[in-house]
């Protein structure tokens, strides 16, 4: 088995052509039903063991959820021209107060389609172009920069995280 990245140890690069827009926006509606494939028939004991630290598969489900209201509120800042976009909680405190392991995985995925699919439709209807800009996640968290918009000609999108955080 490969080992897996840290996510904090990952390095973003976007450089796109436009043409790549449809696809990108098609995986990220179809997330939801290729985790439902890929869960479905799992034990309940599988799918709420932890390894260590490490969050259970069904936890990790539940956190793409949790995620979604932050996801839509940068795609917010971006459409409209915010220079500074939402800061995400690092400590992921939704994710460990949800207590995820205790909820049906049912009800965890139909949230998370139910999110999703409230972001779906503004992706197809961009108000303005995102154009050239600089973004930037608050200095305390992840720095993001933007120099152009991931759907313009070319564009390029580094994500650095701070030291602090592993």
């Amino acid at each position: 088995m490969v080992p897996r990245q840290p996510w904090f140890q990952r390095r973003f690069t976007f450089d796109l052509p436009v043409a790549a827009a449809p696809g990108l926006i098609e995986r990220l509606r179809g997330t939801p039903a290729r985790l439902v494939d890929r869960l479905s028939g799992l034990f309940a004991a599988r799918l709420t063991t932890r390894i260590g630290d490490r969050w259970s598969i069904q936890e990790n489900a539940g956190h793409l959820g949790d995620l979604e209201p932050l996801w839509m509120t940068r795609v917010h800042d971006l459409a409209v021209g915010r220079v500074e976009l939402e800061a995400a909680d690092l400590e992921n405190r939704k994710t460990f107060q949800a207590h995820h392991n205790d909820r049906p995985l049912r009800e965890i995925l139909s949230e998370f389609r139910t999110a999703r699919k409230r972001w779906y439709p503004s992706s197809r209807r961009p108000t303005r172009p995102i154009g050239s800009a600089r973004r930037f996640i608050p200095a305390s968290r992840p720095q993001c920069v933007f120099s152009t918009s991931p759907f313009s000609s070319r564009s390029t999108t580094t994500i650095t995280w701070p030291r602090s955080v592993s």
